[in-house]
Parts: C-alpha cells; sequence; structure tokens
C-alpha cells in the first residue's frame, strides 16, 4: 500500500505539468497580451514546462510525503519526476492539437495544425475517458502484482 502510495505522487507532478501547461492561456483569458494557445502548446514550450515540472515534482512530492509522515517512503526518483512531467506535457499538447485549431506544436518551423479536427471532439472525449481507464486499470494491475511479491 505504501508503494501505491508513493507512486501516486507521479500522478500529482502529471497533474501538475497539465496545469502549468495552461497557465499562459488563463492569463489570456484573463485580459493579458498574447496567443490563446502560444507558446506553451509548442513542443518547445511543452518541453521547457515540462523540464520545470520534472525538476519541481521530486522535491514537492517528497515534502508532500513527509507531511504525511511517511518519512522512510519519501524517495521519488529524477526519472519518475520527469517521465510524467513530460507525458503530462505532450499529451497535453498532443489533446489541444486535435482540439484547437489555434495549436501549432512545430512552431517555428511550421505554423500547420495538423491534428486539427483529426478526430470529433466527442470522439476525443471518448477516447480520452476510455484511455483513463485502461490506464487505471494497468497502473492498479501493476501495483497489486508488486504488492503480491512482497
Amino acid at each position: 500500500m505504501k508503494a501505491v502510495m508513493r507512486n501516486s505522487f507521479s500522478l500529482v507532478v502529471f497533474g501538475g505539468s497539465q496545469i502549468a501547461i495552461d497557465i499562459q492561456p488563463m492569463l489570456v483569458m484573463l485580459g493579458y497580451k498574447g496567443e490563446l494557445h502560444g507558446f506553451s502548446h509548442t513542443i518547445f514550450g511543452a518541453t521547457l514546462i515540462g523540464l520545470l515540472c520534472g525538476f519541481a515534482g521530486k522535491p514537492v512530492g517528497e515534502l508532500l510525503l513527509r507531511m504525511i509522515r511517511e518519512p522512510t517512503y519519501c524517495l521519488i526518483s529524477w526519472r519518475v519526476s520527469f517521465v510524467s512531467a513530460f507525458i503530462g506535457t505532450y499529451s497535453h499538447i498532443f489533446i489541444d492539437s486535435i482540439m484547437h485549431s489555434d495549436v501549432m506544436p512545430f512552431l517555428p518551423f511550421s505554423t500547420a495544425s495538423a491534428l486539427y479536427a483529426l478526430m470529433s471532439i466527442e470522439a476525443l472525449h471518448v477516447w480520452c475517458l476510455v484511455s483513463a481507464v485502461v490506464g487505471g486499470l494497468v497502473y492498479f494491475g501493476i501495483e497489486r502484482i508488486k504488492y503480491k511479491k512482497t
């Protein structure tokens, strides 16, 4: 059970990177100048945000573990932190590229929005839901196997 708790903090890094990538669009919606899905929704922007979230994810996750008094399980690997952050940022621009016509992930090399309308919004929502359910089942299945081995 403790391993599940520790590994759940990779979800915090993943979720944090999803939020961080949408700070720019939020600021534009609040009236600041800029493009709605600008630099943060490019591969360069997602990489930069992924790096920042990866570096922040390990210490923040370990701090949260210490706060809930799990001192012997306070180690989150850098690899897990960075993989979680990059999966969060890259999947975000991939999904937004399908959903929003103004996302240009390959700027400055291309202004094309090649993935836009690859599928309907409804199909994209179903795909995301199914992916979340399958991913959750795989995650908890792996944790159950690990738990049985110990």
